[in-house]
This record gives structure tokens, sequence and C-alpha cells, in this order.
């Protein structure tokens, strides 16, 4: 027989009683609870071991089964032959064949072989040792596991009674286990790029390496080999000098760190707050911090110390130190130069280079600040400005002479849209006389033009008449002209005009009152 894993503490008791003590086979395995036999054939294999009492207390019990046990199968015994476990393996594989099957095969030809709860046991055991799979020893300091909870949160709303469901975020580190978890509406970029953050406030430091799982948020596509990483993500790693690694899709052992994490979070902190009735994100988060503590400060079971202390020692030391600013979110938009020199974000212009009109530009924006890139390298950079179209435009962007260095005037925009006639070129040139620089008023010229396309010039010019009538010509205006049909309806001299009688009577206050 052959001890278990387990009960080596048991086997370097037989060890000292015998040797240490000169005690009887009998009397230790009265002691330790073991069969008389179990412990001679023990005190055989230490003898014919080489080792020596007292044993040197470098020794852990792994090595110490390792030579008691060398280049055996636990469970074998003696005389019966083993299954060609290879073999069977690779049968198991075939649709139909059971190890019920390739047990009673395997007796059929060893009629005293082992029985089939044995041979089982014997199988499993193989397995485990033939399937050789990169054990994690993680260091410390070295990653971080990123993911979130399969289970969510009811969040109500204390007016209308609405439910709507937090997604839970957790974070784990390699070395200690420490996790930190919180509550957010979404997965969405915006909300993991600001619990990533929180996460490193909270460990005080960050980790070489960030393994998230491969959402989105995350990974714009997914690669076994080579995954493109999502770049507002990147930057953010980045920012805080940390790599990505995502975990490879349908590779769960690539993240078992936090699988086992999430697993830790239901249970001990979601679990315990199912019958808690919560108003607000900030209330849930508040009840999740303090169960947090609680998870971290929790003793392992089987080893000394908790993830708090396993984290103060290992993990806390070996992190990155934070940098002094946190990292603001930034998003990326692809866009087009338009011929005023400027790009469109969110309904705002933005000038860049007059020499990048009709380029390709990438616009990197933050809550903040609106940068435009052009081949990766920055050419222009504004404040933020959130209101709708609006321009922000910087001199040095401009042509010092259009005729000179761009085709497009304002001169020539203006007889462009004269085509259609003398009025469509006279709202025209108000358009762009109500801009600070008249090339702001290219994109409403250009939108005056498509109602051309669109219409007919015969109606965009009757609209531009009507619009000059009534002394309102935005492109707003001819454009609801246009829509309604109002273009078609004769012009009344009379309207808009102001020159008619006040209305006199005896319940209206006139000037002579205020007088």
């Amino acid at each position: 027989m052959v001890m278990p894993r387990t009960d080596m503490r048991k086997i370097r008791e037989i060890v000292r009683l015998r040797l240490g003590c000169d005690c009887s086979y009998e009397d230790i395995a009265h002691s330790v609870q073991i069969g008389r036999s179990t412990v001679a054939e023990i005190m055989l294999r230490f003898q014919a071991s080489g080792l020596v009492w007292p044993l040197p207390e470098s020794l852990s019990d792994q090595e110490l089964e390792r030579i008691l046990y060398a280049n055996e199968i636990r469970g074998v015994s003696a005389g019966r032959p083993l299954p060609d476990f290879g073999e069977i393996h690779t049968e198991l594989r075939r649709k139909g064949v059971t190890q019920q099957l390739l047990w009673a095969e395997y007796r059929h030809s060893n009629p005293a072989g082992y029985g089939y709860t044995h041979f089982c046991n014997l199988y499993k055991k193989w397995k485990k040792t033939a399937d050789i799979v990169f054990r994690n020893e993680h260091i410390a300091g070295e990653k971080c596991f990123l993911d979130y909870a399969g289970q969510t949160v009811p969040i109500y709303n204390a007016q209308t009674g609405e439910v709507n469901y937090a997604q839970i975020f957790v974070a784990v580190l390699g070395a200690s286990s420490y996790t930190y978890a919180e509550a957010t509406w979404t997965q969405t970029l915006g909300d993991w790029i600001a619990s990533h953050n929180r996460a490193f406030a909270y460990f005080g430091g960050v980790s070489e390496i960030l393994v998230p799982d491969n959402l989105k948020s995350a990974v714009t596509k997914p690669c076994r080999y080579d995954p493109i990483i999502n770049p507002t993500y990147y930057e953010m790693a980045s920012h805080y000098g940390a790599a990505v690694i995502p975990a490879r899709a349908k590779k769960p052992r690539d993240k078992a760190k936090v699988e086992a994490a999430v697993l830790l979070v239901e249970r001990w902190i979601l679990a315990a707050l199912r019958k808690h009735k919560f108003f607000s994100l900030e209330e849930l988060n508040r009840a999740i911090s303090g169960l947090l503590e609680k998870l971290n400060n929790k003793p392992f079971k089987k080893m000394p110390g908790c993830r708090r202390s396993v984290f103060e020692a290992l993990d806390k030391p070996a992190l990155r130190p934070l940098p002094s600013t946190r990292y603001e979110i930034s998003q990326y938009k692809e866009a087009r130069v338009n011929i005023n020199y400027h790009v469109s974000l969110e309904d705002h212009y933005y000038s860049v280079p007059y020499q990048l009109v009709q380029k390709t530009v990438m616009i990197r924006f933050t809550a903040n600040v609106v940068e435009i890139l052009f081949n990766n390298k920055r050419v222009a950079s504004h404040q933020r400005n959130h209101k709708k179209y609006a321009y922000t435009t910087l001199t040095e962007h401009m042509p010092a002479n259009h005729a000179e260095h761009t085709k497009w005037t304002p001169e020539r925009m203006g007889q462009w849209a004269g085509e259609a006639g003398p009025s469509t070129k006279l709202v025209a040139e108000k358009l762009m006389a109500g801009r600070i620089h008249p090339q702001q008023g290219f994109n409403a010229v250009l939108g005056l033009i498509r109602q051309g396309d669109k219409y007919g010039k015969e109606r965009l010019e009757n609209a531009c008449a009507k619009a000059l009538h009534i002394n309102s010509t935005s492109l707003k205006t001819i454009k609801s002209i246009l829509s309604t049909g109002m273009d078609k309806v004769p012009i009344n001299p009379k309207e808009n005009q102001q020159d008619e009688k006040p209305i006199e009577h005896e319940n209206i206050r006139g000037a002579i009152y205020y007088n």
C-alpha cells in the first residue's frame, strides 16, 4: 500500500517514532491510525532510500514522496499488469467507446487484472500526469487578471420602480490572489477603463502584464497568436507602463486565476447581498467594498495567512508605481478633412492645417482635448468644445492667400452657388459673411448646393428668394421651405412688413401709458 500525498506528515511521524523513539510497529500503527503492514512497508522504503534520521529541514513533502515512491503510479500492486493507458486514452476518443468496454477487454486479456473501480482510478491518475499543462507559478507583481462576473445585480429606481442591472468588474493579482471588485452600469469602454483606474488605485500600483478576457472593450479582434488590442485600452496600458496579453479564446486555463476570483466574489459578496435591495450604483459599491475587505482578510484554508498578508509580502513591493495622473480615457474617430480644412466631431468643427484638405485623419479626443493625427503624428490640438455647429479655428491653419494655396475660395463658392440664380448666390454670401472666417461657412454653402441637387435649381432659387424676403437665410430655413413646398407659394408683398397701422383698443396699453 502507498501513502497518499496528504499523509506525508504521517510518514515523517512513523519514521520519528521508529528511529527516534524505538517504538514497535504495532505501537506506531496504533498511534498514527494505520495498518501495521503499512508501517513496515514505509520503513522498508525509507531504509532503501538511503535517507537518515533526523531528516533535513529543507526536505519538502513533495521531495520525500518522490524519493520514497520514485517511478511509481500510486495504487499499483505488484504482479498485476498495467493497462496500456495511452491506447485507452486514444480509444476513448472514438464514438461509443466507454471505460466499461475497455476494462472488459483488459480483463479478458488479463483475468487477474484490476477491478473496474481500480482501473478507472488508475487511468484518472495517469491522465493527470500525462496531461502536461503549463502550471502558472505567478511571479510577484507580474500579472493582473481582469474580467466581469457572469452574475449581475438589480438596481431599482425609487421613483419609477424601473430595474437596471449592474455589471460586476473583478481584478485579481496573480501571486497573492488579492482581489478588487466593483459594480458598473455597463461593460463598455468607458466603464472598463474607469474600473482599471480604480483597481490600480486600490492596489497602489500596476502589474507588468494585464490579462483581460476577449471582450470588445479590451480586444478589437481576438486571435490565438496576434490579437488586435483596442487602441484606447492599449493607450491606457502604455500610460501605466503595462503590457496587455489577453487570454486565448476558449482557453479558460489562461485566466483560471480570475475565474476563481469571480467565483469567490459571487459566493462571498454577491450571494451575501442577494436579499438587499439597492437604489443606486453608489449604494451597491459601498456594500461591495465592505465585503471585499472581509474576503481579502479571510484566512486561507491550506496555507498560512490571507490574501492581504500575501499581497503585502509579495505583490505590493513588486508592483510598478502609479503615474502622477490617472489615465484620462480617449477615443478615436477617423474623419476626412473638408474643403474648409475642418473636421467634424459630434457636430462641432475643428481646424487642421489647410494642406490636409480631403485627406483622411484620425481624431483622438478626451473630455477636454481634441487632437488630430495624420500618419500617426499630431498635426493639431484644440480644447474640446461641445457647442453644436460651431467652429474652432486656429489662424495658423489657414492659408495666407486662398487664391494661391487653394482652389476653394469664398468668391468661388459664391459663384458656384450662383449657378442656381442671384438669390442663391446672395444667400451663400450671407452664410459665409456670418462667420468669423468665411471658410467656416463652406459647409453651409455645400449644404445649400446639395438642396439644389435634391430639389432642382429652380426650386432652390425660389426658396432662397423667399428666405431673403422674410429675412431668414439660414440653411435650416431653406431646408424647411423646400421640404414643406413653401417655395411654390408666391411671395406675399405684405409678408414681413412692419409698416401696418397698429391695432387700437381700449384694453390695449399704448406708448402713452408707458411714457
